[in-house]
Order: structure tokens, then sequence, then C-alpha cells
């Protein structure tokens, strides 16, 4: 298991690296996460969610995700409240103290997908959540130590010098655990270093002798390595020499599923980016409006800072408006939310673009989908979460066709789109029509050099970069007693 002194401290990454390699090596190996909470998830194999890291994390071991491989997955939609997700099915939203209550329950889910994975797999890699230091947590916790104590599982501690304080987050995270937990952790890890590493050498030394535990390895910092974020938005791709196109989209405090960007943020000729809800909208061949766990809060938002005048103006001057999933639903007259599914039972304005209302429902939809898009010869594989059922008269001119089935809205004009389907941007094909529609083909340049553009191909490159370099960082004759196979 690998479990890190803060969030973002590299677990996903390291548990991704640790499948690869050994899937490379030939070792039945899958992913697990017990609970996982984000707004990034993927549909699965077997018509459920879970989080998005571990969707990434299956590919790594050559799988199709899995909702075991992800059992609880909790999907914040106010301050103190979040969607309960188990086995890959909503079964309502809790508050804090309610979610806390429920875990004895939760545990049952995870052990039982625990207990399915080792019957199928040689080894499992687990990653943990936030730090196994959360003292107030530590009661009923099914997410790292609580898990590791019930699995008996060894445990990787990963920390991230780049926020500075490294040996103090190890050592006070050892400090704050339990001596049956100090026990379980096998070595650190220390990740995202830049420089030269005999400075850091000392410190080392020290780490070792104060805490009679190994660095098990010193991962160096990869420069523009893309792997599809669990929750936060990853921070913006190094400067691209050339771009041809300009795509902008706020961000929502709720935004769900921004994963669907990672595509066109690391498209080398175009210009992506993430803009806060209170900064100006520059200008810009494209606006997105991203998913949402909390559609009519975050719309309100987005009226309050202006960009409701903001996207008009963009129209005005013949620029393109997408909607994905909870953004295409704000594009319409109203929504409902009669349940209080996503927060207090009520209706909102939307804003009006499409002549269309949603009602949102209890059901969650949850499929993976093929489909063809109605204004270009172009296939689009991709996936629907969402709680959300759209009707009225924009719907008679689709946006795709899934077999006979009319899917989201392409205005008349063709300037506005709404879809409810997420990796729209993912497939080659699928990307060179959705560019040439926001306006990239009136440059034969661009063009050309877009259609040698492929993301899958870039993510699998980048998994087997990431393995590549931990299995070179990493001291595997300290890890050989805990994986299976031999030491290179």
């Amino acid at each position: 298991m690998v479990q890190g002194t803060t969030s973002d401290a590299g677990k996903s990454t390291l548990v991704a690296a640790l499948c690869r390699v050994l899937h490379r090596k030939g070792v039945r190996v899958a992913p697990f996460k017990p609970q996982n909470m984000a707004l990034n998830s993927a549909v699965t194999s077997d018509g459920g969610e879970i989080g998005r890291a571990q969707a990434v994390q299956a590919q790594a071991c050559g799988l199709a995700p899995h909702t075991d491989m992800n059992p609880v997955l909790l999907k914040p939609n106010t301050d103190t409240g979040c969607q309960v997700i188990i086995h890959g099915q909503a079964i309502g939203n809790q508050e804090a103290q309610a979610y806390h209550d429920y875990k004895p329950q939760a545990r049952e889910a995870v052990m039982a997908s625990w207990q399915r994975l080792r019957e199928q797999y040689e080894c499992i890699i687990v990653e943990g959540a936030g730090s196994p230091a959360e003292i107030n947590l530590r009661q009923n916790d099914i997410a790292n130590m609580g898990f590791a104590e019930a699995a008996d599982c060894p445990v990787i501690l990963i920390a991230d010098i780049e926020r500075g304080g490294v040996f103090a987050h190890l050592v006070g995270t050892l400090a704050l655990l339990s001596e049956s937990e100090r026990k379980r952790i096998v070595g650190f890890v220390i990740n995202r270093f830049r420089g030269d590493i005999a400075l850091l050498k000392p410190g080392l030394d020290w780490l070792e002798q104060e805490t009679g535990k190994p660095v098990l390895g010193v991962l160096p910092y990869l420069r523009n390595l893309h792997l599809e974020a669990e929750d936060s938005i990853a921070p913006d791709i190094e400067e691209k020499p050339q771009t041809w196109l300009r795509v902008i989209a706020p961000v929502l405090p709720h935004v769900s599923n921004h994963t669907d960007m990672d595509a066109l943020r690391m498209h080398p000729h175009v210009d992506f980016q993430f803009i806060e809800l209170n900064e100006p909208a520059p200008p810009a061949d494209l606006i997105i409006l991203p998913g949402s766990k909390n559609v009519r809060g975050d719309l309100a938002l987005l009226k309050s800072h202006g960009w409701q005048d903001k996207i008009a103006r963009h129209l005005r001057y013949g620029g393109k408006l997408l909607g994905i999933c909870g953004g295409f639903q704000m594009l319409g007259r109203q929504i409902h939310d009669p349940h209080g599914v996503e927060g207090e039972a009520g209706s909102s304005n939307g804003f009006g673009w499409l002549d269309m209302e949603t009602t949102l429902t209890k059901k969650k939809h949850l499929k993976q989908v093929e489909g063809k898009l109605s204004f270009a010869n172009a296939k689009v594989i991709g996936y629907e979460i969402h709680m959300g059922v759209s009707s009225g008269p924009s719907l008679k001119q689709p946006l795709l066709h899934i077999g006979t089935q009319p899917e989201g809205v392409l205005s008349e004009d063709g300037q506005i789109a709404g879809t409810y389907l997420h990796g729209l941007f993912d497939h080659a094909e699928a990307t060179r029509a959705w560019l040439n529609w926001a306006g990239y083909n009136q440059l034969a340049k661009a063009q050309e050099e877009m259609a040698h553009y492929d993301y899958i191909a870039l993510r699998e490159a980048s998994l087997e970069r990431l393995a590549d370099e931990v299995e070179q960082h990493l001291d595997w004759e300290k890890l050989a007693g805990y994986l299976p196979f031999r030491a290179p």
C-alpha cells in the first residue's frame, strides 16, 4: 500500500508506476483504492463508477477498470456533504457525520472487493487517501491504516519534496501513528526532487538513522508528465512554441471530470486555459462549460461573476460554445431539482441559449458509449455519468448519434453544442473534428500538424516513461520481499 504524508504527495502516480512495472514483468497485478474522494470519475466495464485515477492505474495494469478497484467513491456536492457511491452505484447523499457513522457498512464493501481481487491477481497495489496522520479520522478508518491493518498490508510512505519540509512530513507522520502502524511502514519514497542528489544525501542518512526505516528511492521531478488528475486541476503545461487555437473553461467550484480537457491541454498547438471565475475571460475560439456536481450552485456563481455577459460577447464575435454534462444543462432555459439531488430542492433559470430544460433525477445514468458526430464523419468514444434528463425542441437537432439514438444538441447556426458525453476529445479522430469545428482547420499548417496528435498514445507513453523512471530510481533490493518478482 502507498500512503502519503499529504494529499497530492504522489500516491496515485507511484501506484500507477508500480502497476506498470509489474505488468511489464508479466505479473498479474491490479490497483485498489478502498475509499476515494474525487469529482473525476470513470465508467467501468461492469457498469459502475470509480475514481478516474483508478481507471488510469487499471490501464497501467493492462486491465479494463472495474468497480472492485475503488469500492467506495465520495463525490462532494457541498462543503459538508457528498454523494456516496458503493460498488459503483450511488446510494444517496450524506453529510459528513452521517457518512462517518456509515463507515462500518462501507468497510464491508471495501473488504468484499479486496477479497475478490485477491482471488484473481498475484499482486494488488493499494492507494491510500489524504494522510494516515489525520487522527480525527482514525476511528473506523477504511482509507489508510485502518485498511492496512485489516488487510495486513505493508505500507510505503511517500512525501513531496516540492512542498518543502519533507523530513518534517515524514517524521511527523510517523509520530502520529500507533506502534503497530509504524511497524507496518517498510520505507519512504521522496517525490519530485530536482537538483543535486548529493546535497540531499545527508538528510536521507539522518532520516534512516532517526526512524530506523530505509529510503526506498528519490523520484525525480518529471516535466510535462501527463497522468489524468485524481481531483485537483493540474498545473498549466509549460509554454508551447506555437499555438493555433485558444480554448478556455471557467473553474467551477464543483467541477467534475475536468479531465475531459486533458487532451486539449496536452495538444501541442492548442492554447488551453482554465479561468478563475473572477478573472477576465480572454478572447478565445472556444469556451467550454465543464461538468459540475452542483449544477445550480455553480450556475449561480457563473452568473454572479458576469459569465453570462462574457459568453454572450464571445458568441457575438463568432466564438464557439460547448457544454459538457452539467455545462450542457446550464445552456438550457431551466434546471429543476425537485428531490434535492445536488443540494436544496428547487429550480433555476439557465443561460437560455438552447430551448430545453433539465430535471435532475435520483437515478444516475452510467454507461460507455460510441457514436458519430452530426457535423463530421467522425467517431466519438466516451461515457455518460449524469443524473439529469433533458427535453425540449433543441434536442431535435442532435450533436451526435449513438447507434440510431440522437444525443446532445447542435444549434441551428452550428455555434453552440451540448452533450452528456465525457471523453469527447480523447480519441484522435474526434479531436480533429472538434478542433476543426472550433476553427482549427482554417490554418492549413495547423491541419497538417494536427493529423499526428494522438492523446491515447500520449497517455500510454506517459505511463511507460513513468515506469522507466521509477524502475531506475527505486531500490528494488529493499522491496524484494514485498513484490512478486526478482529485483532487476
